[in-house]
């Protein structure tokens, strides 16, 4: 789909004193993070991960040897080229490939554009931000990621049924 790189997780924060980051993952977990040992294009060198028993991970990165070198990483995502991914099978997804993508109804009506994609624990929910935003009211909608929902999607657009539409 997308040449984009695809964000595997942000650092969010020192852990310790030692330069060790913690990580808030966006991925299946730390197994695909840590097949990787290079992120943003060479910038960054993961030495050693682990899970921290809070769904995220503490890293080691080559470029951070202190709490105040974490600290500076704060926000950082970590990414990595499409192309270092496994592929996909039939159904399946990455979230950066949905970010952005117009959004239009199976009837043809443009509806707005993808803004974010969430998990609450069932399945994932895609949140739209209508375009024209209303001016009272909400300003975006979620749809669950099932078949009856979410009809297609391409590289171009994300289609949806009219029935889940918020109008």
């Amino acid at each position: 789909m997308s040449p984009k790189p695809v964000t595997l997780a942000a650092i969010a924060g020192a852990h310790g004193v030692a330069g060790e980051v913690r990580l808030k993952l966006f991925g299946e977990g730390i197994a695909t993070l840590a097949q990787q040992k290079s992120f943003n294009d060479g910038a960054l060198t993961l030495v050693k991960i682990r899970e921290d028993g809070k769904g995220g991970a503490i890293a080691r990165l080559a470029q951070s040897s202190s709490r105040a070198d974490a600290e500076r990483l704060r926000g950082t995502v970590l990414s990595v080229p499409r192309a270092a991914l496994p592929p996909l099978g039939e159904g399946e997804f990455y979230h950066a490939d949905l970010l952005g993508l117009p959004v239009v109804t199976d009837a043809g009506d443009a509806i707005g554009s993808v803004l974010a994609i969430e998990n609450f624990g069932a399945t994932d929910i895609i949140e739209i931000a209508l375009d024209p935003a209303p001016a009272k009211g909400p300003k975006t909608f979620m749809v669950p990621m099932v078949p009856a929902a979410v009809i297609a999607w391409d590289d171009t657009k994300l289609v949806i049924s009219a029935d889940f539409a918020d109008n």
